[in-house]
Order: structure tokens, then sequence, then C-alpha cells
């Protein structure tokens, strides 16, 4: 037991380490991205930006230095996100030992005659002088690649939301339908029909693309931002499922249960929370106390006194009643967790705005990429799962389970209203998208939707 602490408490600390420096690993990778762009300004282009006016290369040798500018600028752009959102997340909180550990290292150069230490303590003193040190490297790196991001800002990777008044039509799009990462996919939905039919036009607008003698670094440069939206995207959805739920168990595990326990380890405290909790352990005991009785009576334990079962019923009681202890005070401790959990999680969708964005495009061009047969499949799953003819029996399940996890009694009529209710509206939402969007995106997913529906 006390090596699984031991082993649980060095995870814990190797993990809390790695965190708490991911501001400074993502600002070090922006930093080197940066210093990468200022060596080709150097070598190759005598200081000067990285354009064509300044450079004698080749089309070939300027093609590629396009490419290695563009590269390294995507890098900044995500680090100084990563570095923003986890420098909002992680609080920077060591111990005295642990800045002494590092302060020891990196104050190699400090003039100790100029500074008295009579007057301060070397914790301190120590303390103080790696901030100052610290906090003018960060400073410095910062501005050195906000420098070289500014040079290049109207090339650099676009991470806004383009307005839907000023996006262009369909037809204007790329050949593989890539776009801004944080502009709209399915934004041709609401334009109004044409005098052509849309795939006369978007026929005619391939084909032009086919003859641009550009059409090759275009794909290039739409590959690149389809990479970028997809990788800020998955990170984002793993932020959004790892975050709260380590949240949730750290707090519960060693915050909120330790308290919980506190408080109530009064020999008056409540066992049962709720009259099910009562119900259920008195069922429990007295099947107990008859499967001892029967087993007696056929013959298969040997005969004890009344007063020996009685001894054993009090055994299995005071069992009964520690394990509903424990079931009553996890409840509690569920719900501040939970509340924390669902806190973190608020957090993150409020300080990540641009990144909501870049998921909702990732989102919408991957459900409307996807063939009619595949939208119908999805469709008719999402709708016999949550408001199909089976779905009422999942609803009770989980509305119970949620009960459980709470401590709260299972209110059946509460349940019976909810299930009456809620997939009837969801269903509306279901039919109004089918009717109002997709029907204008993909007339024949909706068909063989129909079909495959009836």
């Amino acid at each position: 037991m006390q090596n699984s602490l031991t082993s649980a408490k060095r995870l814990l600390q190797t993990a809390n380490r790695w965190l708490l420096k991911t501001p400074e690993r993502a600002l070090n990778q922006a930093y080197m991205a940066a210093l990468k762009i200022k060596a080709l300004e150097d070598t190759q282009f005598g200081g000067k930006l990285i354009s064509v006016q300044n450079g004698s290369h080749s089309k070939s040798a300027q093609s590629y230095f396009e490419g290695e500018l563009k590269k390294y600028l995507d890098v900044i752009k995500l680090r100084l996100i990563e570095f923003r959102a986890s420098s909002s997340i992680v609080r920077l909180s060591k111990s005295v030992a642990d800045i002494r550990a590092e302060a020891t290292d990196q104050l190699i150069t400090l003039d100790t005659e100029a500074v008295s230490l009579s007057n301060i303590s070397e914790d301190e003193f120590q303390y103080i002088s790696r901030n100052i040190s610290s906090s003018e490297q960060i400073l410095q790196k910062l501005q050195f690649v906000d420098e070289i991001a500014e040079r290049y800002r109207d090339r650099a990777m676009p991470l806004e939301v383009s307005p839907a008044t000023t996006a262009p039509s369909s037809a204007s799009l790329p050949l593989n339908g890539e776009q801004d990462l944080a502009r709209p996919v399915a934004r041709s939905l609401t334009q109004k029909s044409g005098v052509l039919p849309r795939s006369i036009l978007e026929t005619a607008d391939r084909i032009k693309r086919e003859l641009d003698p550009e059409a090759e670094q275009t794909v290039v440069q739409d590959f690149r931002k389809s990479k970028s939206r997809t990788v800020i995207s998955l990170r984002f959805v793993l932020l959004l499922i790892l975050i709260p739920l380590l949240v949730q168990q750290v707090s519960k595990t060693f915050v909120i249960g330790p308290l919980i326990d506190q408080l109530r380890a009064g020999e008056q405290r409540q066992i049962f929370l709720n009259e099910e909790l009562e119900e259920a352990a008195l069922s429990e005991l007295q099947r107990y106390e008859q499967r001892l009785r029967f087993e007696i009576l056929i013959g298969r334990a040997p005969p004890v006194e009344d007063a020996e079962i009685v001894r054993q019923v009090q055994e299995k009681a005071a069992e009964i009643e520690q394990q509903y202890r424990n079931l009553g005070s996890d409840a509690i401790k569920n719900v501040f967790a939970d509340l924390l959990g669902l806190a973190a999680f608020a957090g993150i969708i409020w300080t990540s705005k641009r990144e909501i964005a870049i998921l909702k495009t990732f989102m919408d061009q991957l459900v409307y990429g996807l063939s009619d047969s595949a939208k119908a499949f999805v469709i008719i799953l999402l709708t016999d799962m949550f408001v199909g003819f089976h779905s009422p029996h999942g609803w009770e399940v989980l509305l119970e389970g949620m009960s459980r996890h709470f401590g709260l009694p299972a209110n059946r009529d509460f349940i019976f209203l909810f299930i009456a209710t809620f997939p009837v509206i969801l269903d509306t939402i279901f039919k109004y998208w089918i009717f109002r969007y997709l029907n204008r995106v993909s007339p024949s997913a909706v068909a063989t939707y129909r079909n495959m529906n009836e």
C-alpha cells in the first residue's frame, strides 16, 4: 500500500513538472522558429524580408524559401497559442526547496559583493533573483518573436473567423475545399441560387484552377491550413476532455475527499443520504440473514445457536453500515468535484473562442464532407439512439445513474416527464436541421435518408 502511494505521488510530481514547463517549452519552440526565419533573412536575403523583391534566387529556390517561411510562421502562431493557453491555466507555484535547487543553477553571474545577504534570507534572495532573470528572458523572447511575426503579419496563417457577409461563394473555393482555418465551410447554404446550376459553375472554376500555373502552390498552402486546423481541433477536443476530468479526479482525491471525510468523521454522522439507500442496505442485510439460516437448514453449514447467528448478522450489519457511509461520502464528493470540473470546462470554453471557431469549421467540413449514404447512416444512428423507439430505456438508465452518482433518490415522475419531453425536442431539432440545412447542401443525402428510414 505504501509503495502504491509512493508511486502515485511520484507520477503526480512528474506530471506536475511536465505541465509547469509547458509555457516555457512552447515559448522556446516559437523562439527557435523566429531564429530560423532571422537566419534565412541574414544568409539568403541580405537581412531583408523573405520575398521575391529582396532575393535573386530561382523560382524553385524562392518557392522553397516561401514554404520554409510559412512553416516557421505556423509554428510561431501555434506555439504562441499554446503558450497563452497554458500560462492562463497553470499558475507557477513551487516550494522553497525547488526554488533553491533551480536558483543555484541559474544565478552564476550574480555579483554577490553588491548585494548584502544580511538583510534578507537566502530563500528570499534566490527567489527574487530567479524571478527577475526568468521574467527578463521571457520578455526578451516574446519581444523577438513578436518582431519577426509582425514583419510577415499579412502572410501569416489566418486564425480569425471571417464574417459570413464577406465570405466568397462556393464557386471560388480551392480545389480541395480548404479555406481559412476558422472560415465557415457551409456558408454557401445561406446564399441564394443563381441563374446557372451551381455544379456547372463549380466545374468551370475547377478547370480554371487546374490551368492556373500557381495551382500546385495553392494546393500545398491549403493542405497546410487543413493540417493546422486538424491539429488545433484535435488538441482542443483533448483539452476539453482531459482537463475537466483531471480537475475532477485530483480535486476529489486530494482536496474535497479529505475535507468531506474529516467533516463526516463524527459518531453522529448520517449513514444514509436517502430512503433508497436505506432500503437497499436493509434488503441486503435481510438476504444475508435468510441465506445464513437457509444454509444451516439444508445442511450446507454446521448448526449454530441463535446467538452465533445474531453475532454474524451484527458483523455483516457493521460492514454494510461502513459501505453505505462511504457511498454517501462519495456522492457528496462527486457533487463538489463535478462542479469544479464543470468550472474548468467553462473556463476553457470562455478563453478559447478562436479554437472553438476552428473546431466548428473542422466539424462542418467533416460532416458535410461525408458521402450521402454515410450522412444518412449517421443521422439514422443518432436519431434512433436518442429519439427512437428504444431511446426511453437508455434515458431512464442514464438518469438513474446520475441520481446514484450524486446520492439523490431516483424520482420516477421526473424521469418519465423528462423522457416524454426532451427526446421530442431533440427530434424536432433533428428534423429542422435536415429541412433547413442538409436539404440545401445535399438533397441526395436527404433522399437516401428517407429511403433508408422507410
